[in-house]
């Protein structure tokens, strides 16, 4: 007799051990020569030699999953345990697809779903640096979250970092209620929508207490080396030629840099030039930095959103 003990380090417990435990149950249930104890992300089992070392091998087939598609059921369960080949599938069912980026919480494929976000894809994987310009709905900030959480899930980074400049369109900051933190909340909800959309409520509240996890407005990057990081700097189109420069300067040791932005929803005064359009300019031909243009046709939300981009950008040629 033995007795070891795993530590389940990187997955949502909850996910993995079932609503009222019943992913353990069913483990349990499956291993009836062993004694299994699950507290909190340590795992404690006793029991013989040669059953031990079957479960360790599913135990972290199971893990690898549960990380992977941000699911474990019990039929995943009984497929991995009983399947000697170890050839488990998606939650979907189906094999994954090379273009798969990550998972949502509900086992659902990300992928790029235009030309456009494939060559944001491959720019992230070719280049440290990559500028993704584009109207609203074109994906260009969630494909790059999804980017992000899927180099963090793969442990080639240590930590992610969101930011964005906290300028006001047409509202004023000082007027909302509430200390700075509150005040500034409101402004990164799209980045907590998209990473609520693909890490468990748990995981993602223990990654931001360990700052894992940052998420902060761009004033606050100022002064900071960022190493081993993926660093997404959203909404650049309202950052001044002075931020935007200081923002691309933090770059540290292996640290990729996704900038996103639309020109046509800058919220600077008019006498200020945009810090992305000049750094367009200036970067511009400058190896190890990608950079792709979005249009209309990438626009992944309601069809309506795409309709109103056209009739706008219409109105705009005639009144020029």
């Amino acid at each position: 007799m033995i007795e070891k003990h795993y530590v389940l380090d990187d997955v949502d417990l909850v996910t993995f051990y079932g609503v009222n435990n019943c992913n353990m149950q069913m483990i349990k249930s499956l291993y009836p020569k062993l004694r299994i104890v699950a507290r909190s992300n340590v795992m404690k089992v006793l029991g013989d030699e040669q059953e031990m070392c079957a479960f360790e091998e599913n135990l972290e087939r199971m893990r690898s999953h549960c990380v992977r598609y941000n699911s474990l059921t019990e039929e995943v369960i009984l497929q991995i345990i009983r399947d000697p080949r170890g050839t488990a599938v998606s939650p979907a069912g189906t094999v994954d697809a090379d273009s798969t980026i990550c998972y949502s919480i509900g086992g659902k494929a990300i992928t790029p779903r235009s030309e456009n976000q494939r060559l944001l894809v491959e720019g992230f994987q070719r280049d440290d640096m990559v500028f993704a310009v584009g109207p609203a709905g074109s994906g260009k900030t969630y494909v790059s979250i999804a980017l992000a959480v899927r180099a963090l899930k793969n442990k080639e980074i240590r930590r992610i970092i969101l930011s964005r400049p906290a300028v006001e369109a047409g509202e004023k900051l000082g007027f909302l209620p509430g200390d700075m933190k509150e005040k500034i909340d409101p402004y990164l909800q799209p980045l907590y929508d998209a990473l609520q959309d693909m890490i468990p409520a748990q995981k993602l509240q223990e990654y931001m207490e360990n700052q894992t996890i940052q998420i902060a407005p761009l004033a606050f990057m100022r002064g900071r080396t960022l190493n081993d990081a993926v660093v997404i700097l959203d909404e650049a189109q309202n950052t001044t030629t002075q931020q935007i420069k200081m923002f691309l300067t933090r770059m540290g040791h292996n640290t990729k840099m996704i900038i996103t932005g639309d020109a046509t929803q800058i919220d600077l005064p008019r006498s200020t030039r945009s810090g992305l359009l000049e750094a367009l300019d200036v970067l511009n031909g400058v190896p190890g930095i990608s950079f792709v243009t979005m249009t209309e046709k990438d626009i992944v939300r309601h069809r309506l959103v795409t309709r109103i981009v056209e009739a706008y950008k219409v109105y705009e040629g005639r009144s020029e």
